[in-house]
């Protein structure tokens, strides 16, 4: 090892929010504990959150959880996973000896606590830590951060570190999701539909609680409050996307997934698609731009069960264009993005 490459190397650390290890009842309870217990996800007193986890969610979501992991699963293991492996070596690769690329996962494997002790061993002179969720939440971006500071403090060696705190507006993460979307001609489609993953309104209102939710303007323009409001960023993705695309505003929609139960923010994807179906829209075109690697949300919600539910409702065709995964248009934008 060089001079060079030994004193002024950097660590970038990139987090994901994790997988099972295995497509198996208790590799899924397991990780569905772990992550449900999480009081950044679930906010609820911790007796309440202890019992409603542990003794209602996950005994009766983990069986169900299990069988969609078994669809999702592919010879490489979890596709978020995977893809986040082969991101990690293009990415390395890109970066060349200045850097040197860790992935963790928020819960389950590889787990942030490994990723530091390596990181911890080795003479970096800066850890830039990455979540990759483009739009910050409490429940994705903060409990990923809030994780690395209280393990890094079990690490004597760890160097000075740098957040990347969200990226859903820099210039270089909108070129590589128009890059994703260059094989699909818009004019095929009767619709597009950004969707996005759900969060429930009490986290929304939580960013900004001077302003009530229900008459807030976050899907209309960007508040000045709405730097780390989750539904004001994901509506400035689309407005941002739809210029890149050249789309008008009746040529598109923006929605929600993955939700527990009503009192979370809509209009639903899977609601939507139904009025779609209903309005005669046969063929729509779906992107996920909170999701930058696929995983059980794209593969199995998005492009199986929404398909399906689409198609039965008389819609035609419902395509979904896969996630950034370590496209070379991403490997360039994160190249930016790490480096400032």
């Amino acid at each position: 090892m060089n001079a060079l490459s030994k004193n002024n190397r950097k660590a970038v650390l990139l987090i994901n929010v994790g997988t099972p290890d295995k497509p198996e009842l208790n590799s899924v309870r397991k990780y569905l504990s772990e992550f449900l217990n999480d009081p950044f996800v679930i906010d609820l007193p911790w007796l309440f959150r202890k019992i409603l986890v542990n003794l209602i969610i996950v005994p009766f979501r983990a069986p169900k959880s299990t069988k969609l992991y078994q669809q999702l699963w592919e010879k490489e293991g979890s596709p978020l996973l995977s893809n986040s492996v082969k991101l990690k070596e293009k990415l390395s690769a890109k970066m060349g000896d200045e850097y040197d690329i860790f992935v963790a996962m928020r819960y389950g494997n590889p787990s942030i606590d490994k990723a530091l002790e390596e990181i911890s061993k080795a003479n970096f002179t800066e850890l830039i830590v990455l979540p990759l969720f483009p739009h910050y939440a409490a429940s994705t971006t903060q409990t990923a951060i809030e994780a690395v500071k209280s393990i890094a403090k079990k690490f004597p060696q760890i160097p000075e570190i740098q957040f990347v705190e969200q990226f859903y507006n820099h210039p270089d993460f909108l070129k590589a999701w128009k890059a994703r979307a260059a094989k699909y001609k818009f004019e095929d489609f009767d619709h597009i539909v950004f969707s996005y993953h759900g969060l429930p309104l009490s986290h929304i209102q939580k960013s900004h609680p001077e302003q009530p939710i229900s008459i807030c303007t976050c899907d209309i323009e960007m508040p000045t409050y709405g730097k780390k409001c989750y539904k004001a960023t994901v509506y400035d993705t689309t407005r941002l996307l739809a210029k890149e695309f050249g789309l008008k505003k009746e040529q598109y929609s923006v929605s929600f997934q993955s939700r527990l139960n009503k009192n979370w923010l809509s209009p639903f994807t899977d609601k939507l698609l139904l009025e779609l179906a209903e309005q005669g829209k046969k063929k729509v075109l779906l992107f996920a731009p909170a999701f930058v690697a696929d995983c059980l949300e794209t593969k199995v919600e998005l492009g199986i069960e929404y398909t399906q539910l689409f198609r039965e409702a008389g819609g035609e065709k419902l395509e979904l264009v896969e996630s950034l995964n370590d496209t070379d248009a991403w490997v360039d934008a994160l190249d930016f993005i790490i480096k400032g």
